[in-house]
């Protein structure tokens, strides 16, 4: 079987209620090619926003689609002619495992011919395994089809299993108790209001760059004095903020209209391995830029036409002023918005992050020129222009150079090339917060920058904290407890791509227990509650809670000394012992074939949980008793842990 990397995703995950879903429903038809050859189809419907993955993915994503057919059978009664086709896919970035998959959305058909050599042979069975995705969870599943070749209707065969099978399907019943004492929990969606404030941050920090700061008091002044009276200039100023608000705000609705061809096309885009490398060209790019090596500019031609078009006066002429702004800003403002635009597309919400960044980032430039037309005495306590513009260009550099190496990283994880493994990443940092730190007290000069004679407070206070942040990086080298550094979460390559080799199988060296009877076995051994661990070795979203919220001190210490931690891979496809393999009768009346570990825990998670989603955690006695109610992803590290510990308080009760 193929070995599947650890993925883990830097996207925001939402929570869902937790019961079993099917989103691909499977039916079957039987084309006749002649007496003795027919094409046996598969056809599934998919639901809306999931995706069913083809027969042949590259190793690290999600499990391949496979059609089983007996192997008894095919020596007696039939014979494959070839393999399964598959119908038109679509092969893109996956967001949820960060690589190309070829998937199928909506609806998917295989098609298998066979040879009949046996015509008495009116039925055939064939067994899919197969694995679906959606933006925050994944479904591992089997399921047994029946092919009619006489047309006739196909009856499930009458379920007949052996009294080891029952025996050890009735192991798998838990008969968990406790339902009735907890509720389950409702997480509500986190807003779009971080993107904003980034955005009006960004606008800001734009405000104290060489071509926006000297145009305050110019700008001001001029609709103070050229308007015939104050209230008439307050109004042209008020006019000209809106202007540039406005402004900002149509540069993102043409991704709208991209939105509404196809929602997934801006991820799609982002994704992309190539255009995670033109991101990374771009912002070195405008790095060096605002080391003052080079100016970017658009087309002189460009701001000649806007001013001319600005004297024509009135509203219009207004706003071919805020317009002309925007343009002449550009070589300042073009760097900061290129990572605005970065940023919102690589993120999950898309064109509507990009408008409300756009908004902030314009609000924050329009505000100065309004409140300082309302309240011109403010103008006198501006600090005059001088060096320290370029100083703030210089660090900008800085920033921008790091950013450009995030995306540089994305890339490098996509294709496993190796280059930028998590301790490269940050020994990268480490190197530019150190050039940062020389900058600023002087040892390193930029082309534009004026001559040092003393070092002031502002500068020297943000040398220290630099260095602060340089010395916090550090660690991130080692192969330590101390090397998760989680202020960066979601910057670095994930803990796993590492230069160092990784010898625990348990997530963050956690003691865990794969096996159920033997982790049962020790927490009343030991005296500790259960926690049941229903993940997947491709389940992305099981390493993000692994990492970014197991990780965090106070719910590491609670499961290593609290919780015998049971972690069950519902998608192991290592083979059980042939005297372990059984079958399993469903509800239904149709039959399972228990032949792998993850067969096992996915029969064992949708029987007891009625649920078949990863991650899933459960809490229990040793009695199977609920000591809290089951959760699923849960990237709020707060609630998570209030939730651990109430299951360790219902347990000492």
């Amino acid at each position: 079987m193929k070995h599947f990397l650890l993925v883990l995703l830097t996207v925001f995950s939402f929570s869902q209620s937790f019961s079993q879903i099917q989103p691909v429903k499977w039916t079957t038809e039987v084309e006749k090619i002649s007496d003795k050859e027919y094409n046996l189809v598969f056809k599934a419907d998919i639901e809306d926003h999931w995706h069913l993955y083809s027969q042949v993915l590259p190793e690290g994503g999600a499990l391949p689609t496979e059609f089983l057919f007996d192997s008894i059978a095919q020596t007696t009664d039939y014979r494959r002619v070839g393999k399964v086709l598959e119908s038109e896919s679509i092969t893109e970035f996956d967001k949820v495992f960060q690589m190309d998959l070829t998937f199928f959305d909506n609806e998917a058909t295989f098609t298998q011919k066979i040879e009949l050599l046996n015509p008495e042979v009116t039925t055939i069975t064939s067994e899919i395994y197969y694995q679906a995705c959606d933006d925050a969870r994944c479904i591992f599943e089997s399921e047994i089809v029946n092919f009619s070749l006489d047309g006739s209707e196909v009856t499930a065969p009458v379920a007949n299993v052996d009294e080891r099978s029952k025996e050890l399907s009735e192991k798998l019943q838990l008969n968990v108790t406790g339902w009735d004492n907890y509720e389950k929990e409702e997480y509500k969606e986190k807003s779009n209001l971080g993107i904003f404030i980034l955005g009006f941050l960004g606008g800001l920090i734009a405000l104290l760059t060489p071509c926006v700061f000297p145009m305050i008091p110019l700008t001001v002044s001029f609709f103070t004095k050229s308007a015939s009276n104050s209230q008439k200039g307050l109004a042209n100023a008020m006019m000209y903020g809106v202007f540039i608000l406005v402004i900002y705000v149509l540069l993102s609705l043409p991704f709208h209209f991209l939105d509404s061809l196809n929602p997934e096309i801006l991820n799609t885009i982002s994704t992309n391995v190539w255009l995670n490398i033109i991101f990374f060209v771009i912002l070195a790019f405008f790095a060096f830029s605002f080391f003052g090596y080079y100016e970017i500019t658009l087309p002189a031609s460009w701001g000649n036409k806007m001013d001319s078009a600005s004297n024509v006066g009135g509203i219009i002429g207004i706003f071919f002023m805020a317009l002309t702004l925007a343009i002449v800003s550009f070589s300042c403002t073009g760097p900061i918005l290129g990572s605005l635009l970065a940023g919102s597309l690589t993120s999950d919400g898309g064109a509507m992050q990009l408008t409300l960044g756009m908004s902030g980032f314009g609000l924050a430039l329009a505000l100065p020129f309004t409140l300082f037309a309302m309240f011109p005495k403010w103008l006198n306590a501006l600090p005059k222009s001088g060096g320290w513009l370029n100083t703030t260009k210089v660090v900008l550099g800085f920033l921008e150079l790091a950013m450009a190496f995030k995306f540089l990283s994305n890339a490098d994880l996509v294709k496993h090339w190796g280059l930028l493994k998590r301790e490269v990443f940050i020994g990268i940092w480490i190197v530019l917060g150190i050039g940062l730190l020389l900058y600023l007290l002087g040892k390193i000069k930029f082309p534009h920058d004026s001559p040092i004679k003393k070092l002031s407070f502002g500068r020297i206070s943000f040398a220290v904290l630099v260095g602060a942040f340089v010395i916090y990086l550090i660690p991130g080298l080692s192969n330590t407890e101390h090397a998760n550094l989680k202020l960066l979460s979601g910057f670095p390559p994930p803990m796993f791509y590492s230069v160092y080799e990784q010898d625990s199988d348990c997530p963050l060296g956690l003691d865990c227990y794969k096996d159920l009877e033997e982790g049962v076995a020790v927490a009343k051994a030991e005296n500790k509650p259960i926690m049941l661990d229903f993940t997947g070795w491709a389940c992305v979203n099981c390493r993000k809670m692994e990492e970014q919220v197991w990780s965090k001190d106070n719910i590491y210490q609670v499961l290593s000394e609290e919780y015998i931690i049971i972690s069950l891979y519902v998608d192991d496809r290592k083979e059980l012992e042939e005297n372990e393999q059984f079958q399993f009768l469903k509800q239904n009346g149709s039959v399972k074939n228990i032949k792998t570990i993850g067969d096992k825990w996915a029969t064992l998670q949708t029987l007891n949980f009625q649920n078949n989603s990863q991650p899933y955690y459960v809490l229990l006695n040793h009695d199977m008793e609920l000591l809290n109610h089951p959760i699923g992803n849960t990237p709020n590290a707060d609630t998570y842990y209030n939730w651990l510990v109430k299951g360790v308080e219902n347990y000492k009760k």
